[in-house]
C-alpha cells in the first residue's frame, strides 16, 4: 500500500501565499497588447506616443532598434509624443504605393502633433521611405 507523505501546514501556507501573490503580480501587469494609461513615466530609451494632447489619454512606447507597428488604437491616432531614447527614430506612413517618414529627434517631444494623424509605424532608419 501506498503511503502519502506528510506537509508541514506552515510549508502549504506558504506556498497559497506565493500563489495568491504571483496571481495578484500577474493581474496588476499590464498587456502588452492593451493600450497604457498616460502616467507620464516612461523608461529611458523609449519614444511613447499618446492619442490625446499634453501627453493624455491612451499610450504606447516604442524602444529602438527595428520597425514596429504602432497598435491598431494609435493607428492614424497619435496626437503627441515624448521621446527618452538617446537616437532618433522616424515615425512611418504606409501612403499609397509609397511610404513617409518624419524624424523624432532624440528627447524631442510634442505636445500637439498633427503628424501623428499619419502614424502607421517606427523604426530606427527612415525604411528607405520618403521625407514627409
Amino acid at each position: 500500500m501506498f503511503r502519502g507523505f506528510a506537509v508541514p501546514a506552515t510549508l502549504l501556507a506558504s506556498t497559497a501565499l506565493l500563489a495568491s501573490v504571483s496571481a495578484v503580480t500577474a493581474a496588476a501587469a499590464p498587456s502588452p497588447s492593451v493600450p497604457l494609461q498616460a502616467s507620464g513615466a516612461s523608461r529611458a530609451g523609449d519614444v511613447c506616443f499618446w492619442t490625446a494632447a499634453g501627453q493624455h489619454g491612451s499610450s504606447w512606447c516604442y524602444t529602438p532598434p527595428g520597425y514596429t507597428d504602432v497598435p491598431e488604437f494609435l493607428h492614424d491616432k497619435a496626437a503627441s509624443f515624448r521621446s527618452n531614447a538617446d537616437t532618433a527614430v522616424y515615425a512611418i506612413d504606409w501612403g499609397r504605393g509609397t511610404c513617409y517618414a518624419r524624424l523624432i529627434r532624440a528627447h524631442d517631444l510634442a505636445d500637439n502633433w498633427p503628424w501623428g494623424a499619419r502614424l502607421d509605424g517606427v523604426a530606427d532608419t527612415t525604411m528607405g521611405c520618403e521625407v514627409g
